[in-house]
């Protein structure tokens, strides 16, 4: 279908200053990588989410959904077809004692800044974890001994056939980088969580310290898609790399941090392939010395 004409028939239903024609991608990665977009999408509530999905299963476009893009390497040609980027306009929160209701596109640093200042503990966490909360349920993120499996209670998504359903605690199938919602494609949509009272001091304390450890160990002044490999059973990914000798190594202007060997940065104008051919010789590399294959955590869109 015409680019023209889907932007069109998605303005007749969504504010076109949310409907975006021929977007670069790379204004909406933590990489600052990725080429135009057919068409993007940044709606604002779950009917909005619903009729763009609906729109391109009707008439067979292409469509990828993205949260913040911090997890993403998007290829230089782009993408075609449409993107529904969750992110900063579905991010309003509730809270009521200790539980708290969040929207999928709220950032997971707003959202402990939100969490904090009503004296509830229990996301520190996840203050530094790059991305939304939709994002963080899709992959159970996790940091320094926390992850979302412990706090998350009830929530909701769109299934593949674009209805509402709710998952509660028992049917999230939560394990290491993974959920039901990653597992079948689900689109989450609302999370629900069980937090405790605490103390405002001593909360901040420890939200300040993690975020020391992160500035300090991790590459925070480069754009990265964070974490690029997955933890391999009984191996930490940046240890093997550095054990390898690639510590430092480019392809381009990408690189393998020599702050933190788990992450490939971007030293200004890295291109995808600059990128992708990086973990493609870390993978090889680490293979042959170790015997470990080192899987992507970041997700590819080539």
């Amino acid at each position: 279908m015409d680019i023209n004409q889907i932007y069109i028939d998605f303005t007749k239903r969504i504010d076109s200053r949310y409907v975006l024609k021929n977007e670069m991608m790379k204004k909406h990665t933590s990489f600052k990588i990725g080429g135009p977009a057919d068409v993007l999408v940044l709606p604002n509530n779950i009917d909005e989410i619903q009729y763009a999905l609906n729109y391109c299963k009707e008439n067979n476009i292409k469509y990828h959904v993205f949260g913040n893009g911090s997890n993403l390497l998007i290829s230089d040609k782009g993408i075609r077809g449409v993107v529904i980027k969750i992110s900063d306009n579905f991010n309003n929160v509730i809270i009521n004692e200790t539980t708290v209701k969040a929207q999928s596109g709220i950032l997971l640093s707003r959202l402990s800044k939100v969490v904090m200042n009503q004296n509830l503990e229990g996301f520190e966490f996840a203050s530094g974890i790059p991305g939304t909360l939709g994002g963080a349920i899709a992959m159970n993120a996790g940091a320094y001994g926390g992850e979302m499996k412990d706090i998350v209670t009830l929530v909701s998504a769109l299934d593949n056939e674009g209805n509402v359903r709710y998952f509660g605690k028992e049917e999230l199938n939560f394990g290491y980088r993974k959920s039901i919602f990653g597992e079948k494609g689900y689109i989450v949509l609302e999370v629900e969580m069980e937090l405790k009272k605490g103390d405002f001091d001593k909360i901040k304390s420890i939200t300040d310290d993690l975020t020391i450890k992160r500035t300090t160990k991790q590459p925070l002044h480069l754009p990265s898609a964070g974490s690029t490999f997955k933890r391999p059973v009984g191996y930490y990914a940046g240890k093997l790399i550095e054990d390898s000798g690639l510590k430092g190594v480019r392809v381009g202007d990408a690189q393998v941090s020599d702050l933190h060997c788990g992450f490939i940065v971007n030293l200004g104008n890295a291109s995808f392939d600059d990128v992708y051919n990086l973990i493609r010789l870390v993978q090889k590399v680490v293979r042959d010395k170790f015997a470990v294959e080192l899987q992507t955590e970041v997700k590819i869109i080539n």
